[in-house]
């Protein structure tokens, strides 16, 4: 009788394993079928800094290709990975865009505007001038490179 009940219990475990599997890698897909739009970048854009502001290094994970680097403030260069991996470690605060503006040719496109990063107290930390460029690739468009100007108190 034991053996019967650990056949029932092993098939009921497997469609509850396969189910959470699949709710897993359901949460972990990265948006398909976007449009080619201007409109869409700038979306992109808004979520990017969105995710930031919660540093979720996952949905960042999505919006940004394989092959991505960043151009720092400081000028420093940034992979994919080097940028991920400091997510979880950046200041509290939230991502304001302002000024956006995109453009898209075929696969490809750029977006520009203004990051303004405030505190939990609402006080403005820094001002971002970026660009970002992007290709469509597997139905998404995904960031190939980033270039970030800190903007000084004479530029506001």
């Amino acid at each position: 009788m034991d053996s019967c009940h650990d056949l029932d219990v092993k098939i009921l475990t497997l469609p509850a394993v396969l189910l959470a599997l699949a709710l897993s890698a359901a949460g972990a897909d990265c948006p398909k079928n976007q449009p080619k739009t201007e409109a869409t970048l700038i979306e992109l854009e808004q979520n990017w800094a969105a995710a930031l502001s919660r540093k979720d290094a996952d949905a960042v994970a999505c919006m940004v290709a394989g092959e991505f680097e960043n151009a720092d403030v400081d000028g420093s260069l940034h992979t994919r990975s080097q940028m991920l991996e400091h997510i979880p470690q950046r200041k509290p605060g939230t991502n304001h865009l302002s000024e956006m503006r995109a453009h898209v040719e075929g696969n490809f496109g750029f977006t520009r505007g203004l990051a303004t990063l405030v505190d939990p107290s609402g006080k403005v930390v820094a001002r971002v001038r970026f660009t970002d460029v992007f290709t469509y690739r597997d139905g998404r468009w995904q960031a190939l490179a980033g270039h970030e100007t800190l903007l000084g108190e004479a530029s506001r």
